[in-house]
C-alpha cells in the first residue's frame, strides 16, 4: 500500500505494567512484520513505580521503525499521557491503545486505509467485549447521556481508540486541554470520520488500572468541559422545587382553611427544608466544578510535565 502517509504513530500509556509489557512488545513486534508501512511507539510511563520502563528499554524492536520512552515527572492519567504521546509522534497518522492487549491489532491496518481514503478520523467500537454488568451499565449510561448532551454522534457501544491524520494532530497539540477527555475533544471537533465496530479481547495479565473514581472523574469531565447540561439542569431543579414548594404553601392553607384543627405538621417542614438544603448543594457543587475548572484554565498550569524524553530506536533528536 502506497499513499501520502509515511507510517503511523502508536502512544503506549502505561502505569505498572511490569506483568504484561514484554508481552505487549512480542505482540506488537510480530505484528509489524504483516504490514508494509512502518509503525513509530511512544510509551508513556504515567508514573509508574516498578520497572517497566526497564524492560522496553531492553527490548529488542526488529520490525518496528522507532521507539520512544516519555517519563511523567508523577500520575497525570491516560488522557494526558495521550496528550503527550502525540506531541512527539514523528508520523502523519497516529492513535493510542493499551499495553493489555485488549485492543484487535487488525484497527491498525484497517483504520490506516480508512485515513488514506481521505477520511480524518477514525472512530474505534467496541462490539462485543466481556465486562461485568457494572462496566456495561456504566458504558450504556455513559454513551446515552453522550449522545444526548454533549456529542451527537458518539457510538452507543462506546469509543476506546480513535486513529487520526495530521490535521488532529495540530489541532490536539494546539489545544490541549486539563480534566477533559481527548476523544470527546477530537469528536465535537467535527472533522471528517467514520466508525468501525470490532470485537476486544479481554485482559490477559495484570490488574486493569480504570478505576470506579478515573470512571467518576471521567464522566464529571466529560459533561463540564463538553456539556451546559448540568448547569442547565441547575436551573430545572430551582424552577421545579419552587413550584413544588408553591404547591405545598397553597395545599397547606386550603387545608388548615377546610379543616381548622389540623395542626400544621413539623415533618412537612423538616422534608421541604431538607429538600430545599439538598438541591442547593447540589446547585452549588455543579457551579463549583464549572468555577473550578474556569480557575485552573486561568492559572495556565500544565496539563502534565514531562521529566524526560528516551528514543529508544530511531533518529535520536530529542
Amino acid at each position: 500500500m502506497t499513499g501520502k502517509h509515511s507510517g503511523m504513530s502508536i502512544v503506549v500509556p502505561y502505569l505498572n505494567e511490569v506483568d504484561g509489557i514484554k508481552q505487549y512488545c512480542d505482540t506488537v513486534n510480530q505484528f509489524a512484520q504483516t504490514i508494509d508501512y512502518p509503525l513509530e511507539i511512544i510509551f508513556v510511563d504515567d508514573g509508574s513505580t516498578d520497572n517497566t520502563s526497564d524492560l522496553v528499554r531492553e527490548y529488542k524492536f526488529e520490525n518496528i521503525e522507532k521507539v520512544k520512552i516519555v517519563t511523567f515527572s508523577k500520575n497525570y492519567g491516560s488522557h494526558a499521557a495521550i496528550r503527550a504521546g502525540v506531541q512527539h509522534a514523528t508520523y502523519d497518522i497516529c492513535t493510542w491503545m493499551g499495553s493489555d492487549l485488549q485492543e484487535p491489532l487488525e484497527f491498525l491496518s484497517m483504520s490506516y486505509k480508512k485515513i488514506e481514503e481521505g477520511y480524518d478520523a477514525v472512530y474505534i467500537e467496541k462490539n462485543t467485549i466481556k465486562v461485568s454488568f457494572a462496566n456495561r451499565l456504566f458504558s450504556k449510561i455513559y454513551s446515552a447521556l453522550m449522545r444526548k448532551y454533549a456529542v451527537s454522534n458518539y457510538a452507543s457501544g462506546g469509543i476506546s481508540n480513535i486513529v487520526f491524520n495530521r490535521k488532529i494532530i495540530d489541532f490536539l497539540n494546539e489545544n490541549i486541554e486539563s480534566n477533559s477527555s481527548i476523544m470527546l475533544q477530537i469528536m465535537d471537533a467535527g472533522y471528517k470520520n467514520c466508525t468501525i465496530a470490532l470485537d476486544y479481547n479481554e485482559r490477559m495479565v495484570g490488574k486493569s488500572k480504570w478505576t470506579l473514581k478515573k470512571k467518576i472523574k471521567l464522566f464529571i469531565d466529560s459533561f463540564v468541559s463538553f456539556s451546559f447540561m448540568p448547569i442547565r439542569l441547575v436551573s430545572i431543579i430551582g424552577v421545579c422545587f419552587f413550584m413544588l414548594g408553591c404547591l405545598v404553601g397553597i395545599w397547606t392553607l386550603v387545608n388548615k382553611v377546610m379543616n381548622p384543627a389540623v395542626p400544621i405538621g413539623y415533618s412537612t417542614i423538616v422534608s421541604v427544608l431538607a429538600l430545599g438544603f439538598g438541591v442547593t448543594n447540589i446547585s452549588l457543587g455543579i457551579i463549583a466544578e464549572y468555577l473550578w475548572r474556569a480557575y485552573d484554565a486561568a492559572r495556565k498550569r500544565p496539563a502534565f510535565l514531562v521529566s524526560s524524553v528516551e528514543t529508544i530506536k530511531g533518529t535520536r533528536s530529542e
